[in-house]
C-alpha cells in the first residue's frame, strides 16, 4: 500500500474574500500509485477551451488553503504553507477542487477579470496551468486572512482521486473513473513572503485602484471571491510582490 501523503484542496470559496465560510480544502488520504510530483510531460487533462485560448491564459495564479483546522466529514482538512513546507520535497498535489463560476459566457482566455467567461472555472484553471508557473499561496477562512508565499506548478493537470474516495469530503458520485469530471495539479514550495500580505491590506489597494486605474482594479479576489484557483494578471503579481518591500498601508 503506498504511504499516506497529505493532500491540498482548493475547494469552493466562501460568498467574498474574507474568512466567512471555506475557501480552500485539503484532505489526508492515501497517495494513488503514479501520482506522486514529477516535471514531466503536460497532461492530457487539458480542456479543449484551454488549448485554443493557450497565449491568453494567465501564467501566475492565486491558490487558497486553509491554515487552520476545521472538519468537514470528519476529516480536518487543514493544510498551510508551512505544512506544504514538510512534505517530502516540499511538494504535494492540489486536491479537492469543485468549484464552478459561470457568467457571461466569454472565454476565459480572452477576458482574465471583468468577464470571466462560462469556462472561467478553478477546475479549468487548474488545466490551463503549466509546469513552472508561479502562484500565491492564500491562507483562508482564518483568522487573518492572506498571502504567505509563493509556489510553483510542479506537475500539471491530471484527474483527482479524492472524486472517486466515497469516504472522502471531496467524493463526487457523478463522476466516472474513464471520464473524470475534477483535476489537480501538484504545487511546489518556492519561498515564504518576505512580510505576510494581509487580505485587509491588498483591500485596501482594490479600492484606490478601481478609482485611480491601478493594477489591482480587476483583482479576482475581489471580483470573483468564490473561486479557490484564481488567475493573476502579471501587473497584479508585480505590484503584490512589491509590497514585500514597502510598510502595510
Amino acid at each position: 500500500m503506498p504511504k499516506p501523503r497529505k493532500r491540498l484542496a482548493g475547494a469552493a470559496g466562501p460568498t467574498g474574500p474574507d474568512n466567512k465560510g471555506p475557501a480552500g480544502k485539503r484532505t489526508k488520504t492515501k497517495n494513488p500509485v503514479g501520482t506522486s510530483a514529477t516535471l514531466g510531460n503536460s497532461s492530457p487533462e487539458k480542456t479543449s477551451a484551454s488549448k485554443n485560448c493557450g497565449k491568453n491564459l494567465s501564467s501566475y495564479w492565486l491558490m487558497k488553503s486553509e491554515p487552520e483546522s476545521r472538519l468537514e466529514k470528519g476529516v480536518d482538512v487543514k493544510f498551510s504553507i508551512e505544512d506544504l513546507k514538510a512534505q517530502p520535497k516540499q511538494t504535494a498535489c492540489w486536491d479537492g477542487v469543485r468549484n464552478y463560476q459561470f457568467t457571461n459566457g466569454l472565454c476565459s482566455g480572452q477576458c482574465l477579470h471583468t468577464s470571466l467567461g462560462v469556462l472561467a472555472k478553478a477546475r479549468n484553471f487548474l488545466r490551463a496551468m503549466q509546469l513552472g508557473q508561479e502562484a500565491f499561496f492564500y491562507h483562508s477562512n482564518c483568522k487573518e486572512p492572506g498571502i504567505a508565499g509563493l509556489v510553483k506548478i510542479v506537475k500539471e493537470a491530471y484527474p483527482d482521486h479524492t472524486q472517486f474516495e466515497k469516504n472522502n469530503p471531496h467524493y463526487d458520485p457523478s463522476s466516472k473513473e474513464d471520464n473524470p469530471k475534477w483535476s489537480m495539479v501538484d504545487v511546489q514550495f518556492v519561498r515564504m513572503m518576505k512580510r505576510y500580505i494581509t487580505l485587509a491590506e491588498l483591500k485596501t489597494h482594490y479600492q484606490a485602484h478601481k478609482t485611480t486605474g491601478g493594477p489591482l482594479k480587476n483583482m479576482a479576489l475581489f471580483t470573483r471571491q468564490r473561486l479557490s484557483v484564481q488567475p493573476l494578471t502579471r501587473e497584479e503579481f508585480d505590484f503584490i510582490l512589491s509590497l514585500e518591500e514597502k510598510e502595510p498601508s
